[in-house]
């Protein structure tokens, strides 16, 4: 589970996205559990589609199980696809802090007791100083000096296995059918399953109240889907009355 991120408004309908235009751009961040970092980028406007996956190692292929052995050289990354007119690399890197603790020195064991570490990749020069001063600008606010690798990133991302594609989306299956969600390309490409997995990850009302929204916002939202939607905030409801 992730804290509440900044909200944004006018969350897109698509349940899927066309390949890379001039406006839209990919960025790759690595910071611990690729679960809560994929949900974290997932739910921010401007954000397209996420993929869980595994960067820098040399392994082609390589598996969860491998990858946590530490054989590979992989560490767990996501994959963002986003819109440079919505959100800004910047705007990334900068949210990029909130979603971990970017001062935990364990990172900086990372191919010997761990294979976790909080890195930002970049692809040219402009993504390796927008980086760096975002990590600067960060490390200001804190008194505990950041781990945090700024790596260029020139090696291949290899998407991971479909069981950690959208994670907390996949616990409600009959979201999942409606959506007719089954292999890991169409777990990656859904817009709409970037967005609930990112809603889905929050705590609390927070989860009811955003699952709401969402579907209030998006009215070309499948029959069926709306119909778990509304299912799935009434079973919240109970639970959260329940549990007070």
């Amino acid at each position: 589970m992730y804290k509440l991120l900044p909200q944004f408004d006018n969350l897109t309908s698509q349940v899927s996205v066309s390949e890379p235009a001039n406006f839209f751009s990919e960025a790759v961040f690595a910071g611990g559990n690729f679960l809560d970092l994929e949900a974290a980028f997932g739910h921010l406007n401007g954000v397209m589609r996420t993929a869980t996956g595994y960067c820098g190692g040399t392994l082609k292929k390589p598996t969860y199980r491998e990858v946590c052995e530490g054989i590979t050289g992989h560490t767990e990354a996501v994959k963002v696809f986003y819109d440079k007119q919505t959100i800004s690399y910047k705007s990334l890197c900068d949210i990029f802090w909130e979603t971990h603790d970017p001062t935990n020195r364990n990172y900086l064991n990372f191919g010997l007791s761990t294979h976790l570490k909080s890195a930002i990749y970049y692809g040219n020069e402009e993504e390796r100083k927008q980086a760096q001063e975002s990590k600067i600008r960060r490390q200001m606010k804190l008194n505990k000096r950041i781990v945090t690798k700024i790596i260029q990133f020139d090696s291949e991302f290899c998407t991971a296995e479909n069981q950690f594609q959208k994670y907390y989306l996949q616990k409600c299956c009959w979201l999942c059918e409606s959506l007719s969600l089954r292999s890991t390309v169409q777990f990656v490409e859904s817009n709409i399953a970037c967005k609930l997995n990112g809603i889905l990850a929050m705590d609390g009302s927070s989860v009811t109240d955003e699952l709401t929204r969402f579907m209030i916002s998006n009215n070309e939202l499948p029959r069926q889907t709306k119909m778990a939607l509304e299912e799935a905030i009434e079973d919240l409801r109970k639970n959260n009355n329940n549990n007070n």
